[in-house]
């Protein structure tokens, strides 16, 4: 008889057919293979796939798949693609084949980060499931591997498969794999609990019928529609919980359990009432230990959890936990957010527990789920590993830049580039999980301001800067050394202000940064030297300006001794005349309708109109007294506008902005022009808006409104 529809019977024609092509490839492949002990290798596949058809239940395509990674793993060479397998068989070959290719260098340590590249690899998510089966029939095979060989193989499904088993709800599975687990690291205890079990395991079968007897007929006559599930926990458990409470066999009270699940509708309150009534049956039968009484449906667990737990003893004085739920209650525990697996404290992460909820539905609903229309296993991180096996995560989309900065912070510096399994790449190059990367580094290499577009990660991000702000530091060391140096010869000085001045022309933002310029010579020293001849012919020119503007004065003065003010009229001015040859609007001040004014009569531009509080008002008024001249607004406001400078200060925060323009647009007024300039010494932006406003009223509106702002400092009139 054929050995497929031998042991493949269940399938139909269709999936026994793609089994076969499967297993004659993996045949061919390793004829000449053998195990530890000496049997054929073929025989591991076949002991694989069966536990997969017989004690998980997938399809034919997750047989064929163990078939074709074993063939493949062994030979690569082999080209399965042309073989007419569908894309779904070779996705899960490839997750495979993978996972066969990790290595871990400290199981113990790195156990979670394993788990989720496992979990990465898996874009079928059925493939973590082949996995676990395949570790499965390598421990009950154990005992043929060499010591080493056996004790790695032991601590890997310690650390990183009997978790995902239980995650996934193989509870069966991870049971069986615990107590091989405990048979060969603890063969001692194992035997010393199993004895026990098997000593009283008599007593436990009649403790059972005794004890349901009573409660099954209460229950009846209650007309309380339920089902049990009892168990006897496993010697890995019991070991677990001796270890945990420091206790003997004797004292683990939890090795019987019984669990009563009530089927009734989904009414919290009806749900509470049930649950509490078969609890009074059971403690009318059976003397309770109040000290281990659990309310869970009370006061659920944070996780969701919901169940009676009360220990009790009967007239033999023997202990026994029962469970006490609904079926609601009870399919929440087992396969929702308050799993078995995540109230028992297993770590997890939300995305992950998502995505291995499909695992789970696709083992219920076997034959029926659409694999493309799973969840993907998340994808916002990549698993990269060091030459020498050590894994590292980092973020999707990181570059062999982020890796090394990821090692150390040395290394990232120096970073020249790097070999990706083997191929020479840049340091921009983006990795991708499952690469092994081999950082290549100068000596004379160091960040540059590109560096910061080349990474993703925040460690990497926060070493550049501070590199880069290292190297700033000491250019700006020398050339503070070289300006101070040239200046002393030059004997010349330059104050602070007259710094900021030189800076803002040549657009530097700091004084480490134009230092620093001078010091690598991006600024020749001579700029400075230069600037300050122009300062000193400037205020020489200025001085005689000023001498000749004092000696017209002084001839006006004398001139006009006997004059008093210009016209003592008082000049009537309206908003809809404002380019009239008798008056204009200072610059000095922009004056708006409805401001305290005042006019100025001027040689050759007719009468300028001041605000009163104009910096240059006092001077106006104390030196040319007679060319003052009264001036008032008209009752009502013209159709013109007026032009107004505002300067703001607020602090660095970017959506301010966006606050301050839609403060004008509420009123009547609109912006003329807009700059921002960042002030990194007092981290600020200083902010000069220029208006076209109606009268000072709609002015007022927007500065007093502005003013309001959670991050404006200060707000003023130009």
């Amino acid at each position: 008889m054929d050995p497929i529809d031998e042991k493949f019977s269940h399938y139909d024609d269709a999936g026994r057919s793609i089994i076969r092509s499967a297993y004659g490839i993996a045949s061919a492949a390793l004829a000449s293979e053998t195990r530890d002990n000496g049997h054929p290798f073929i025989e591991h596949p076949v002991n694989v796939a069966l536990i997969v058809a017989d004690e998980i239940g997938l399809q034919a395509e997750c047989i064929a798949a163990v078939f074709l990674h074993e063939a493949t793993r062994s030979h690569p060479d082999i080209d399965i693609s042309s073989a007419g397998f569908s894309a779904e068989i070779l996705t899960m070959v490839d997750g495979l084949n993978k996972i066969a290719t990790i290595k871990p260098k400290d199981t113990r340590l790195e156990a979670e980060n394993y788990k989720k590249l496992i979990v990465q690899y898996s874009k079928d998510p059925r493939v973590t499931v082949l996995k676990i089966a395949d570790r499965l029939e390598v421990m009950r095979n154990l005992s043929m591997f060499p010591k080493q060989s056996r004790e790695k193989k032991i601590l890997e499904t310690l650390m990183l498969y009997i978790p995902l088993a239980h995650q996934l709800g193989l509870y069966n599975i991870k049971s069986e794999m615990e107590n091989i687990y405990f048979r060969f690291a603890e063969p001692e205890e194992y035997r010393s609990i199993t004895n026990n079990l098997k000593a009283t395991e008599k007593d436990r079968i009649k403790l059972t019928e005794e004890f349901i007897r009573p409660l099954e007929n209460k229950l009846s006559v209650a007309g309380i529609k339920y089902k049990l599930k009892i168990r006897t926990k496993t010697a890995y458990s019991i070991w677990l919980k001796m270890q945990k409470q420091k206790v003997p066999f004797e004292k683990v009270y939890d090795v019987f359990a019984i669990r009563f699940i009530i089927d009734c509708d989904d009414d919290h309150k009806t749900e509470q009432d049930l649950c509490w009534k078969v609890y009074s049956f059971v403690t009318e039968e059976y003397e309770p230990d109040t000290d281990r009484l659990r309310d869970w449906i009370t006061n659920p667990k944070p996780n969701g959890y919901e169940s009676l737990h009360i220990t009790v003893r009967n007239k033999g004085n023997s202990y026994l936990e029962v469970q006490i739920r609904t079926k609601r209650m009870d399919d929440i525990a087992e396969n929702g957010h308050a799993a078995h697996w995540s109230y028992k404290g297993i770590k997890h992460e939300a995305t992950m527990d998502k995505w291995l909820s499909s695992v789970r539905y696709a083992l219920e609903h076997s034959g029926s789920a659409n694999p493309d229309d799973l969840p993907k296993p998340p994808s916002k991180e990549i698993f990269v590993f060091t030459p020498s096996g050590e894994l590292r995560i980092l973020p999707a989309g990181a570059s062999v830049l982020d890796f090394a900065f990821n090692i150390h912070s040395n290394l990232g510096v120096s970073c020249t580039g790097a070999r990706v399994n083997g191929k020479a790449v840049s340091i921009r190059e983006k990795l991708r999980t499952g690469d092994v990367v081999d950082i290549m580094r100068g000596k004379n290499q160091r960040p540059s301001q590109d560096w910061l577009g080349y990474v993703i990660s925040s460690k990497a991000r926060a070493k550049i800067r501070q590199a880069l702000n290292e190297d700033e530091s000491k250019r700006a060391s020398s050339g503070k050394e070289l300006l101070d140096r040239r200046l002393k010869n030059w004997k010349l000085s330059f104050p602070d202000e007259e710094m900021a001045e030189l800076m803002k022309k040549l657009h530097y933002s700091s004084v480490s940064s134009f230092l620093a310029a001078i010091g690598d010579e991006t600024i020749d020293v001579n700029v400075v030297k230069n600037y300050i001849s122009e300062r000193d012919l400037r205020q020489a020119e200025s001085v005689e300006a000023a001498k000749a503007v004092e000696a017209e004065i002084d001839s006006e003065r004398h001139q006009n001794k006997t004059s008093g003010p210009a016209t003592d009229d008082i000049l009537v001015i309206n908003s809809s005349d404002l380019k009239g040859l008798d008056y204009k609007m200072a610059k000095c001040c922009h004056p708006v309708f409805g401001d305290d004014v005042f006019g100025f009569v001027t040689r050759t531009d007719g009468i300028k109109i001041h605000r009163m509080s104009c910096p240059n008002a006092a001077r106006l008024m104390e030196m040319y007294p007679y060319r003052i001249q009264r001036v008032k607004w008209a009752d009502i406001p013209g159709a013109g506008t007026f032009q107004s400078t505002l300067r703001i200060v607020t602090a660095c925060e970017s959506s301010v902005i966006n606050q301050i323009l839609d403060i004008v647009n509420q009123f009547k007024a609109s912006v003329r022009s807009f700059t921002v300039t960042e002030n990194e010494r007092h981290s600020t932006y200083d902010v000069t808006m220029r208006l076209s406003v109606p009268s000072n009223m709609e002015l007022e509106k927007v500065i007093s409104q502005t003013k309001l702002l959670k991050n404006v400092m200060k707000v003023s009139r130009q």
